[in-house]
């Protein structure tokens, strides 16, 4: 089947709507029409040599849409299901499924591209993170989607596929941020919100939002911030200023560069904890000296996909979605088609403006 896609042919090349001839459907797979993609930094992290693909590569990862075939083997979606899409599906069988971090399975480690049909000049083309969602149609394994009740808008149920999970299974997987306790989240594209989001509905006091755009600050409020600081080498001050000299009990990360890992690990008091969210560069380092690391007892993390396991953390999310307790609306900036792909990462770049949406309409 031919649909259009986005496609990158090389590291920093221009991403460009192309003809995609999809695999065909296997006795386990399911093909998806999308409604809706999220357009993700990892999506950018493709292009700019941060992640290292197979090219060419069609974009995308962050999507939702309806189920319009199914292979002869797969029993858990029918034709005509809403999906969440999936791309770190876990295998349930390596050791780390089987101890309960799915979201360390061996058979997602290392894995950004894989083979998914062929170009107008029979080129191999390979899917982002196994999904590649920047396209009319996909077609993936059956465990790579997640049903979701039908009322669910196809916009949020798509950004519940990396954003919402990231950044809100960060808060409530990985740091367990607790009534009352004090939150600084740098980096305010949708992971960075959304974890904005999960620490308000945990119930934190003080949640202080850091980016280096003033235009972010409107966001970073209505998603639930009490406080917003524009990034500044003297951050840690401006920090401790509003946290009686202490510090923040919690501090993520959802960059992922040296600078702003330093800067959020030197807002935590001591004994707190640092979330490292956002995927950063293997050539660059950061440099701690033993004693800080002793004096501070500050606890330093990661983060991979919020600790979270889709196949649990996405229905309890829908079900908040649907009683009100949680609205991801505030994310959405912009809605976009295909063609208008790179200004979004143009806008990324630039740090303006929330999440930017793909729309493909419903079948």
């Amino acid at each position: 089947m031919m649909v259009n896609a986005i496609v990158v042919t090389e590291t920093g090349g221009t991403p460009e709507v192309r003809d995609l001839e999809l695999r065909p459907v296997g006795e386990a797979d399911v093909r998806v029409k999308i409604v809706a993609a999220g357009v993700c930094h990892s999506d950018l992290s493709m292009i700019n040599g941060t992640l290292g693909p197979r090219y060419p590569v069609v974009l995308g990862h962050e999507a939702a849409g309806i189920v319009t075939e199914v292979g002869s083997g797969v029993d858990t979606v029918e034709v005509g299901t809403h999906v969440v899409l999936n791309w770190a599906a876990a295998c349930r069988e390596c050791w780390f499924c089987r101890a309960d971090q799915p979201w360390l399975c061996s058979a997602v480690e290392g894995v950004v591209s894989v083979p998914c049909g062929t170009l107008a000049d029979d080129t191999q083309a390979h899917a982002c993170m196994g999904v590649g969602a920047f396209a009319e149609e996909v077609v993936l394994p059956a465990r790579s989607v997640v049903p979701v009740a039908d009322e669910i808008p196809f916009d949020i149920a798509a950004l519940l596929g990396c954003a919402v999970l990231t950044g809100i299974g960060a808060v409530r997987n990985t740091a367990s941020v607790a009534k009352g306790e004090s939150v600084l989240v740098v980096g305010l594209g949708g992971i960075g919100l959304s974890a904005v989001i999960g620490a308000k509905a945990a119930g934190a006091d003080l949640i202080i939002a850091v980016d280096r755009s003033p235009e972010k600050e409107a966001l970073a409020r209505e998603a639930g911030a009490t406080h917003f600081l524009l990034s500044d080498p003297k951050l840690g001050k401006q920090v401790r200023a509003l946290t009686e000299g202490r510090g923040v009990d919690q501090a993520f990360d959802c960059v992922g560069a040296p600078e702003t890992i330093r800067g959020a690990w030197g807002t935590v008091r001591r004994g707190g904890h640092c979330t490292i969210v956002g995927v950063g560069r293997r050539d660059q380092e950061i440099t701690f000296n033993p004693l800080e690391l002793f004096h501070f007892s500050r606890t330093l993390t990661s983060s991979i996909y919020g600790d979270s396991d889709p196949d649990r953390d996405v229905p309890a999310l829908v079900d908040e979605v649907r009683s009100g307790a949680l609205d991801f609306t505030t994310l959405i900036t912009h809605r976009i088609g295909l063609d208008q792909v790179g200004e979004a990462f143009a806008r990324m770049e630039a740090g303006d403006g929330g999440r930017s949406v793909i729309w493909l309409g419903e079948a």
